[in-house]
């Protein structure tokens, strides 16, 4: 089976920065794949250079198959993919509606097939309250809703999705989780970072973990946890003596002396 991200020694420099280096991924259809990692690890730089939206400073990477490097192949790979990006890209000035219709065109799909996906898409994530409400106007959730359901509306293979559940409501996050649970579950490939374990925990099969850009640990989120908690795997993989570190640096804030 052909793998749907594969990489090899990825890596990527900014100035005199290493941000990725020479990471080798695997994931394969189907899978539910957390990558985590401390902030500034290279997860949003990863998923960039795998979307094409950045190009690696060397090293391989395919995904659904096609070479990433090929701007043919990259570009074909991009109608199959979706994605909610770091930094949210909305046109302001949208509503809902014209948003997806706009998004649903880009993908060549018919105006009743795109109205019929929006308006299911924007019930189910609780988006059609105010239809006439432009996505300036949405909270930071709402965007994250909105941005997942342009990422769905052609129905790709592949999704990445970079923090989804910031900012969304508890309601919304359990029906964001039980979507893309469906999705996987009819074959779907999710490539998903986070910084809440616990979600990461509850979704994920496999999980890949990139520390100051290097790949440390990747596996089965079984074998990672081996009857554990992801929490602990985690800390142990990024440094677990930061723990300590914490209780002798700042002992003074549970002093019973006064300032």
């Amino acid at each position: 089976m052909v793998p749907a991200i594969r990489t090899e020694k990825l890596s990527r420099q900014f100035g005199g920065k290493t941000a990725v280096d020479q990471v080798n991924l695997e994931v394969m259809p189907g899978t539910f794949y957390g990558f985590l990692g401390p902030n500034g690890a290279g997860k949003s730089t990863t998923i960039k250079m795998l979307t094409g939206l950045l190009q690696p400073s060397s090293g391989n990477m395919e995904v659904l198959g096609r070479n990433m490097l090929d701007p043919a192949a990259s570009m074909e790979v991009k109608r199959s993919i979706g994605v909610i990006p770091e930094n949210l890209a909305l046109f302001d000035y949208l509503t809902a509606m014209e948003y997806l219709t706009f998004v649903g065109r880009i993908h060549g799909l018919d105006r009743d097939t795109i109205r019929q996906r929006s308006c299911e898409m924007l019930d189910l994530l609780d988006l059609e309250d105010d239809p006439k409400k432009v996505s300036n106007d949405f909270s930071h959730g709402m965007r994250k809703k909105l941005s997942l359901a342009a990422a769905l509306i052609h129905r790709p293979s592949l999704l990445f999705l970079d923090e989804p559940f910031e900012g969304v409501d508890a309601v919304a996050s359990r029906t964001i989780r039980e979507l893309l649970l469906q999705f996987t579950a009819s074959g779907g490939t999710v490539f998903l970072t986070s910084h809440v374990l616990e979600v990461v925990e509850r979704l994920c099969t496999h999980v890949g973990i990139i520390v100051s850009g290097r790949l440390v640990a990747q596996s089965s989120l079984e074998d990672l946890v081996a009857g554990g908690r992801l929490e602990t795997a985690f800390i142990k993989a990024t440094g677990a003596e930061l723990l300590e570190e914490v209780s002798a640096k700042l002992d003074w804030l549970t002093s019973e002396q006064g300032p």
